[in-house]
């Protein structure tokens, strides 16, 4: 958007100049010439100069949508991770998955990633707890201090995020994609926790995978990627066995979270579905429902994170 407002400002300072030449020509004044001289190129510049801080300020602002109204005692209640509050085991476990996925998207092996801080999160085949794990990792990541996430329902196709989340269903990606709403800010929606926003899956749409896989979408995620250095964007996915969307999602990811449901998953599944992943990704594995033995021998669900071996 930034780039189009500046080059219809050029086109137009061009349009001018090339009037004014020839309007002196028909007059039989001297002419200007066709190049614009330091004062028109000043000008051009301060022209784009102010768009550009007419679009950051536009970005700095506080947002015109109404914030998503997150109950947290709700999701505390519910077993997610408690945004502020007691420490629970599931706060201690997701805390150290997000540790590994902040360390891969801004420390030394972010150089030798494409995008490390898109994440991806899914699984072999639906049901094995993603939309949860997503969740979690995203309210895990607002209690930073110098971090700020963005979760994205990008699984079009059976969307869950704002369930997870007990919210209410608004407009979102597909509507932006569908042209809809003009802008992506359209359906970026804040929350009541301040460094969480939220971009809601919005209707489904039967050609999900082209709108998916349009430059439009691309052009949305690099944008994501780079206009903000402390955001992280955590993406939740479709199954990745036999879903055409969630291999075009993958593409545009520096990390992918592949949930694994302990006791469940085949392992023929999950290599299945690494198998249609970017050797370039870095790629862990949660798992999901893993039964671990406290103090007094008592087993409780949880979760532990691993990376693939380079």
């Amino acid at each position: 958007m930034t780039r189009n407002t500046i080059e219809k400002a050029l086109q137009k300072q061009r349009e001018a100049q090339e009037k004014k030449r020839l309007e002196q020509q028909a007059a039989g004044q001297p002419s200007e010439g066709s190049a614009i001289d330091s004062a028109d190129s000043s000008a051009i510049n301060e022209t784009a100069t102010s768009s550009l801080r007419d679009e950051s300020q536009k970005s700095n602002t506080s947002s015109d949508l109404e914030p998503f109204e997150i109950d947290t005692q709700s999701l505390n209640d519910r077993g997610l991770v408690a945004y502020a509050g007691d420490r629970k085991a599931i706060n201690e476990e997701f805390r150290e998955i997000k540790r590994k996925l902040i360390g891969n998207a801004f420390g030394k092996i972010a150089k030798t990633l494409n995008n490390p801080n898109i994440v991806m999160v899914s699984s072999s085949r639906p049901s094995e707890g993603k939309t949860f794990t997503a969740t979690n990792l995203a309210l895990s990541i607002a209690s930073e201090q110098d971090k700020t996430v963005l979760l994205v329902d990008a699984d079009v196709l059976r969307p869950n995020v704002l369930n997870t989340l007990g919210l209410k269903a608004r407009p979102g990606l597909m509507e932006y994609l569908t042209g809809d709403v003009d802008d992506i800010s359209d359906v970026l929606y804040p929350t009541n926790i301040d460094k969480l926003k939220i971009i809601p899956a919005g209707k489904s749409h039967h050609l999900s995978t082209e709108l998916l896989a349009s430059q439009k979408m691309h052009d949305t995620v690099d944008e994501f990627a780079n206009r903000y250095p402390d955001r992280v964007v955590i993406f939740d996915t479709p199954p990745l066995i036999g879903i055409n969307e969630s291999a075009i999602l993958a593409n545009f990811a520096g990390q992918a979270v592949i949930v694994v449901e302990e006791g469940q998953t085949k392992i023929s599944d999950i290599k299945n579905a690494v198998e249609g992943l970017s050797p370039e990704i870095a790629i862990g594995f949660v798992v999901n429902k893993s039964v671990h033995l406290d103090s007094e021998g008592t087993g409780y669900y949880g979760y532990y994170y691993s990376q693939r071996d380079e």
